[in-house]
């Protein structure tokens, strides 16, 4: 780092760092109170009117020559073919592999995008009427939770796994009713999946044994659909609260 870029740096340290008046907090609170309503009347409308939907998640850097972008094109575009609308973060990677699988298969491709300072903008495969941008990440995940019948989730990065463990969480306490979480990749899940095991269950008994049933770990595409398939075969689909 050179002189000017740590000068740089250390003005940004101390601005963050700036006394702000306790008026001035809540007036900026009281306003995005309204902000966030607005972005949660906006989700609902709209995807109120989709139908059943999975959400697949993923990383946004992966490129599109990865056997993991190419495997999400092809749930998508299975998911379609079984009626299901696809609801992705609405970026690039895997979020893009997901809406471009479902567009040109004609289903429903629905983008849940963030505004986010890098990386993420919302990629070219989304309907134009479901393209919804976000502000707030608690917002967007509501969104995710409410209008999913089901989670297929590939590999990705700290974003993946917030989303991840949002629905185990849920799902575990209750708070929402069982529905398919299934991960694809034995490959890049198995030291997660060994740890939570191993540490969470057997070492530090932090989860029961019935947890590791919340989800599934599969290797294909058509293993992860029929997951989906196969439970909806036997319970009523429904948004989850």
């Amino acid at each position: 780092m050179t002189e000017r870029e740590d000068k740089e740096h250390a003005e940004k340290i101390k601005k963050a760092f700036e006394i702000i008046q306790w008026p001035e907090i809540k007036s900026t609170d009281s306003w995005n109170i309204f902000k966030v309503m607005s972005e949660f009347v906006d989700g609902y409308d709209t995807l109120a009117r989709i139908g059943p939907c999975v959400s697949i998640f993923g990383s946004a850097r992966t490129p599109k020559e990865n056997k993991y972008y190419k495997i999400a094109e092809e749930v998508a575009v299975r998911l379609s073919n079984a009626g299901y609308g696809v609801i992705t973060g609405g970026g690039p990677g895997i979020m893009e592999a997901g809406n471009k699988g479902a567009s040109e298969t004609g289903g429903k491709s629905v983008g849940l995008n963030i505004n986010l300072p890098f990386e993420q903008f919302p990629n070219t495969y989304i309907d134009y009427d479901k393209l919804i941008n976000f502000k707030f990440f608690f917002v967007r995940k509501v969104m995710f939770m409410k209008y999913a019948q089901g989670f297929i989730v590939l590999p990705g990065g700290f974003g993946t796994l917030d989303e991840l463990f949002e629905a185990l969480t849920l799902v575990q306490t209750q708070k929402v009713g069982r529905f398919p979480i299934i991960l694809i990749g034995h490959e890049f899940w198995a030291g997660l999946v060994d740890w939570i095991k191993t540490m969470l269950l057997a070492t530090e008994h932090n989860i029961n044994e019935e947890d590791l049933l919340l989800f599934k770990v599969v290797d294909t595409a058509e293993e992860a659909v029929d997951e989906i398939i196969d439970f909806y075969s036997r319970n009523a689909i429904a948004p989850n609260f």
